[in-house]
């Protein structure tokens, strides 16, 4: 069953379509009847049936299957799903305040202009994706394919303010809080959190131990991801 804005725009855009057809075939005068069926032919329902359409659209971009739907983007996906993913994107995936839009929620700008900060940056990446990285082999674009900027604290603080007694209560949160508040350490480096996408690293980039059990196929000894999950926003 398609999603009901889908349905939507598909009924608004067949009424437009006979309501043009008819006033093309009949060629009725153009009294107070005929000025209000092309009032809808060509204005109110084909503004609907593109409303829906747009605001379906802008749903379906928030799931992860379409951000997974470029090859270069599926390592990201898959290890964002994976149960037993370390990873930060795992783990809030398997969070159900975040679940199947985890990766709009994490990258999504915010603030007054965010949704339209957050859409233009989509934009700009399907644009390098089909002039760039369209051919690119997954080997060569996990070296090559980077963050245009540090990915920003104050994403992670949307939810995990730093404020409340619960993440205070950590020592190393207490040592390195004003260096996290002002992005000077990131939340999601190896020596703090982790990065989001351990499989999609090089693994210069990644603890030892972490590193080497990727190389292995396993997660790392020692590390529970059932565990990782446990407790909330801070």
């Amino acid at each position: 069953m398609p999603p009901p804005l889908v349905l939507v725009s598909c009924a608004c855009a067949f009424v437009a379509a006979l309501i043009l057809i008819g006033f093309l075939v009949r060629r009725p005068l153009l009294d107070a009847s005929t000025r209000t069926l092309l009032f809808f032919g060509m204005g109110a329902l084909p503004i609907g049936a593109a409303a829906a359409a747009n605001i379906q659209g802008y749903e379906a971009t928030q799931q992860r299957e379409f951000c997974g739907s470029c090859h270069v983007m599926v390592p990201h996906a898959s290890d964002s799903v994976d149960v037993k993913s370390i990873g930060l994107a795992s783990r809030h995936a398997r969070n159900p305040n975040f679940g199947e839009k985890n990766c709009y929620t994490c990258h999504a700008d915010y603030g007054m202009f965010g949704t339209v900060l957050t859409k233009l940056g989509g934009m700009r990446h399907v644009w390098l994706y089909y002039t760039e990285f369209h051919d690119m082999p997954l080997a060569e674009a996990r070296e090559k394919i980077h963050l245009r900027q540090p990915y920003p604290n104050a994403n992670c603080m949307q939810c995990h303010s730093t404020q409340l007694p619960g993440w205070l209560k950590t020592p190393d949160h207490r040592s390195s809080l004003q260096d996290v508040r002002d992005g000077r350490v990131s939340c999601a480096s190896a020596g703090c959190h982790g990065v989001a996408h351990p499989t999609t690293k090089p693994n210069a980039e990644l603890p030892a131990q972490l590193a080497a059990a990727l190389d292995a196929g396993a997660p790392p000894m020692g590390v529970d991801a059932g565990a990782a999950d446990a407790g909330g926003a801070r």
